[in-house]
């Protein structure tokens, strides 16, 4: 597993990496969020964590730009903040997963392998944070889920299991293409703006059994 690592603060971010390091996990890390961007495009990467509060750029403005440079690597958060609207925000621009500074070095190590394995993870203590917010964000999107396609809802299925778009034109025996058109026509119709956002809404929903 290789991990790469955007944040600000030396103590934190080179005790994570002799962390990471002692179970076996490949770690390099950015001191700034302009290294961050510049590097991150030319390396083969298993997961980013990204740090939420930085001085000249937030977290939330980098991981905007990693997406707007089509970055495929899953992207963790690792913050202190427990605020609803901080989850909010990461989970809506794109974000994988929200962990906190103080968790578990175990459960940490633990996130990252369900990562890898396409999970969407939350720090445990933000589960009812993340409750709140799919309450909130999400009653809307009931009677629009029922308007997709039965394609349209097979897909939103596949990327809710964490497939790429790849595995699930394999899958469905579409193509890439069309599997991109669907999940552009589900994001419009559920009123999303991410696939994480797609993802945490048909589990929370129950509607793929």
């Amino acid at each position: 597993m290789k991990i790469y690592i955007i944040d600000d603060h030396a103590l934190f971010r080179n005790g994570l990496i002799s962390l990471l390091e002692s179970r076996n996990i490949s770690a390099q890390a950015a001191s700034s969020p302009e290294q961050g961007l510049i590097e991150i495009p030319t390396l083969s990467l298993d997961i980013i964590l990204l740090d939420l509060r930085m001085p000249d750029m937030s977290g939330i403005d980098v991981l905007k730009a990693l997406k707007a440079q089509n970055e495929q690597t899953p992207i963790l958060m690792l913050t202190t903040s427990t605020e609803e609207r901080d989850l909010r925000d990461c989970l809506k621009h794109g974000a994988q997963g929200y962990l906190l500074k103080d968790m578990d070095p175990d459960e940490l190590v633990k996130a990252l392998d369900e990562t890898v394995k396409g999970s969407i993870v939350v720090a445990q203590d933000m589960t009812h944070v993340l409750a709140k917010v799919l309450r909130n964000e999400l009653t809307d999107n009931e009677a629009t889920f029922d308007s997709l396609t039965n394609r349209e809802k097979e897909v939103s299925c596949q990327v809710a299991s964490g497939h790429s778009n790849k595995v699930i034109a394999r899958e469905l025996g579409i193509s890439d293409g069309t599997v991109k058109l669907h999940v552009k026509s589900i994001l419009k119709k559920l009123s999303l703006s991410s696939r994480v956002e797609v993802a945490v809404m048909v589990t929370e929903k129950g509607y793929c059994k």
